[in-house]
């Protein structure tokens, strides 16, 4: 259909499953989709706001919206004003160019949605809080959201949303790349999050997997690589977290006493923290991760206790141990102690002072004079001598 002609028109002209041509150029918003349809058209193909509520409304089943752009959309939050909202199962939206919106993609009560290969670039004010959404799943289940490129967005937020796959996702600039709260097994794999305040945060979930994502330089202030709050049953494989001040935050997790969260061959580097933990010593594995350039492998807030963890074949930079039977395991356990560390972490007046020299020289003195030396911050029994090459994570566009 040509530019400039009724986008609302030719949909409720449209019989059921029919297929509408965008030519390039600009088409009025909002429509409203209220049968199986797909429209699709070129990236200079711009369905338009009219600066009100959501821009295309897909109220049915089996409707799919590919390859054109929308611009723009109302800015009511407690309306989700979005370029798109789906509430139909078995619909898609691929390959689709978003700008200007509130929210980007929001998804409510579906099923079997598609979000694929898309562009979304948020508004990036400054305050994360006046951004919308880029992408927003709400009470939806088996969808696919893969290869989209999200930049300057406030979150990509899955909640009660059990059963779905984000893959090969690239978010930028964002405040928490995805976010799950009460959604359990999904699976989060080869994405990359580059300059987010947090990479990956899971909260209330179980049976989560979390394999081959990169998560690199998150805010430098208060950020993290990969986060979990009361949240069991979470496998994390192949995992890069990179320059990140906390690289692995764990929070009450699991909560349940009959799960297991466990962490396999990641590699945390250049971290501030490699793993903080927070009210959360039982129950976790950390088998064949790598810590490297951290200034603190593991850290524990409170009054917890990390020797509780289970740590087995794990590389830590600062071992001191000796390997004289050649087999690549240290002959003896690596047992951390920081006197700095357990007063920062367990005193918060003494956090001002994390990181300066006069800490430093409180190690040192704790090591000359025995009565000062702290307890065993954990214990891995069979540390690695040599570093394992860090797995090739993330794969988004």
């Amino acid at each position: 259909m040509a530019s400039g002609s009724s986008l609302a028109e030719a949909v409720t002209a449209a019989p059921p499953g029919a297929t509408l041509l965008l030519s390039p150029g600009s088409h009025a918003g909002p429509v409203v989709i209220d049968r199986p349809l797909t429209i699709w058209g070129p990236r200079e193909a711009i369905i338009c706001s009219l600066g009100q509520g959501t821009t295309i409304d897909v109220e049915s089943s089996e409707v799919h919206l590919l390859g054109f752009s929308v611009e723009g959309s109302g800015d009511r939050f407690e309306d989700t004003d979005a370029a798109i909202h789906l509430r139909g199962d078995d619909s898609s939206v691929e390959g689709v160019r978003i700008t200007r919106a509130l929210f980007g993609v929001a998804v409510s009560g579906a099923r079997r949605v598609r979000i694929v290969g898309n562009e979304i670039v948020g508004s990036g004010v400054r305050n994360f809080g006046l951004r919308g959404d880029a992408i927003r799943l709400w009470e939806v289940r088996n969808a696919i959201v893969a290869r989209n490129r999200v930049v300057s967005a406030r979150d990509i937020v899955v909640w009660y949303s059990p059963d779905n796959e984000i893959s090969g996702n690239f978010v930028e600039y964002g405040r928490y790349g995805t976010h799950f709260m009460y959604s359990s097994r999904n699976a989060v794999r080869h994405n990359t999050y580059l300059n987010n305040l947090v990479g990956i945060f899971v909260m209330y979930c179980d049976d989560f997997e979390l394999s081959g994502n990169l998560v690199a330089s998150a805010d430098p202030n208060d950020g993290m690589g990969i986060g979990l709050k009361e949240a069991g049953d979470v496998t994390a494989t192949g995992n890069r977290i990179v320059r990140c001040p906390t690289g692995v935050f764990i929070d009450t997790s699991p909560i349940q006493v009959s799960h297991l969260n466990r962490f396999v061959a990641n590699s945390v580097e250049f971290c501030d923290t490699g793993v903080l933990f927070h009210s959360s010593e039982k129950q976790n594995e950390f088998t064949d991760n790598g810590f490297r350039g951290c200034v603190t492998a593991v850290r524990v807030d409170g009054h917890g206790d990390a020797t509780r963890v289970s740590w087995r074949g794990n590389y830590f930079e600062d071992y001191a141990g000796f390997d004289l039977d050649r087999d690549g395991t240290g002959d003896v356990a690596h047992e951390p102690r920081s006197l700095a560390g357990h007063l920062t972490s367990t005193r918060e007046v003494f956090r001002f002072f994390r990181g300066t020299p006069a800490l430093g020289l409180l190690n040192v003195v704790s090591r000359i004079l025995p009565v000062l030396t702290p307890a065993v911050v954990f214990s891995d029994p069979t540390p690695r001598l040599h570093r394992p090459l860090p797995p090739e994570a993330g794969s988004g566009p």
